[in-house]
C-alpha cells in the first residue's frame, strides 16, 4: 500500500524529445452522429473484423486514438465515440455518471449491430470501460484499462487523498467563470503535471483540444465527469461484489500509475495482465504511441 501511495505522489520526471501531434483518422473511417440514450454521440468507425471500442478521457477526445485505431483497423472493426459532453458530442445537463455513459456506449454498439467487443479506455474512459464491463459482461470480450484509478475499487480511499486530484471536486458556476476563456491554461495544468515529459504534448495537440473544450458548455460537462465520481464510487462498490471474469489488460505509465494499475484491477477482476509502458507518464498515446499500440494489439489478438 505504501508503495502505491508513493508512486501516485511521486514527482514527475520531465525529459526527452517532442513526439505528439494531432493526426487524422484514415479516409476509410466513417464519421457520424449517433442518437443514443437521450444524447448524440460523435462517432468514427472503420475497419473489418471483430470489434474494438476505444473510449477517451479528460484532456482528450476520441481523436487521441488515431494511431491505435489506424493500426487495429487493418483487421478489426474499430468504433471511436466522443463521450457525452465532450469533443463533438452533444452536451446534456446530466448523465455523467459512468454507469449511464456505459449505456451510451452499449447503445452505440447496438446501433452498429454489434453484440460484443473489446472495450478499451483511458483516464475517464477507463472508468466508463470498467462500468461497461461490470454492467454488460456478456458484451465485453476483453477489457483494457489505461492509467487511471477506478472509483470505489481498492485502494480508492487512499488514491483520492492525493492532493494532485483536487480537480475531482472542482466545478460549479464560479469554477466555470474562472476557466471561461482560459481553457488552455486549465488544460495545461493536466498535460504538464501528469506527463512524464510535457514536451511530447506539443502546441498543435494542445491548441486542438483547447478549442474543443472551449465549446459552450464543454467545461461544465468536463467538470461533471469528475463531480459524478461520488456516484460512480457507490455504483462500483456494488459492482465489485462480482469480479469481472473476462481477460483484463491494465496498462500504467512508468512515471504515472505504473504497476499499480494492475494492483487496482486485481481487486475487481480475476484474470488481469499488467504492463508498464517505459518512459511514459499519464498520456500514453501521446508520449509513447508505438509501445502502447503494440501492447494493446498483442493483448487483443492473443487467443
Amino acid at each position: 500500500m505504501l508503495k502505491f501511495i508513493q508512486a501516485v505522489l511521486a514527482v514527475l520526471i520531465f525529459a526527452g524529445p517532442a513526439a505528439a501531434q494531432v493526426h487524422s483518422f484514415p479516409a476509410t473511417f466513417k464519421v457520424q452522429d449517433v442518437d443514443v440514450n437521450g444524447v448524440t454521440l460523435h462517432v468514427r468507425s472503420g475497419g473489418h473484423g471483430s470489434t474494438v471500442v476505444l473510449i477517451h478521457g479528460f484532456g482528450d477526445t476520441g481523436d487521441m486514438w488515431v494511431p491505435l485505431a489506424t493500426d487495429l483497423a487493418r483487421d478489426h472493426r474499430v468504433i471511436v465515440p466522443d463521450l457525452r459532453g465532450m469533443g463533438l458530442s452533444s452536451i446534456p445537463s446530466s448523465g455523467y455518471d459512468k454507469r449511464t455513459q456505459a449505456a451510451d456506449i452499449r447503445e452505440v454498439m447496438t446501433s452498429f449491430g454489434i453484440d460484443s467487443a473489446v472495450i478499451v479506455g483511458h483516464d475517464i474512459g477507463t472508468m466508463v470501460a470498467y462500468a461497461f464491463a461490470a454492467r454488460y459482461p456478456e458484451a465485453t470480450e476483453k477489457l483494457v484499462v489505461m492509467d487511471a484509478p477506478v472509483p470505489g475499487i481498492t485502494p480508492w480511499d487512499d488514491i483520492v487523498r492525493n492532493p494532485l486530484l483536487w480537480h475531482f471536486d472542482f466545478g460549479g458556476p464560479d469554477a466555470e467563470r474562472l476557466v471561461e476563456g482560459r481553457e488552455r491554461i486549465y488544460l495545461d495544468r493536466f498535460w504538464n503535471e501528469f506527463a512524464g515529459n510535457p514536451s511530447k504534448l506539443d502546441e498543435a495537440m494542445r491548441n486542438h483540444y483547447a478549442a474543443l473544450y472551449a465549446r459552450p458548455g464543454a467545461m461544465r460537462a468536463a467538470f461533471a465527469q469528475f463531480r459524478s465520481i461520488r456516484q460512480d464510487t457507490e455504483d462500483n462498490r456494488k459492482s465489485m461484489a462480482t469480479k469481472l471474469r473476462m481477460p483484463v489488460l491494465a496498462i500504467g505509465g512508468e512515471k504515472s500509475f505504473g504497476e499499480n494499475e494492475a494492483i487496482v484491477m486485481r481487486n475487481a477482476a480475476v484474470d488481469v495482465t499488467g504492463v508498464v509502458i517505459p518512459d511514459a507518464g499519464h498520456w500514453l498515446m501521446e508520449e509513447q504511441p508505438a509501445a502502447t499500440v503494440s501492447t494493446v494489439r498483442k493483448f487483443i489478438d492473443k487467443k
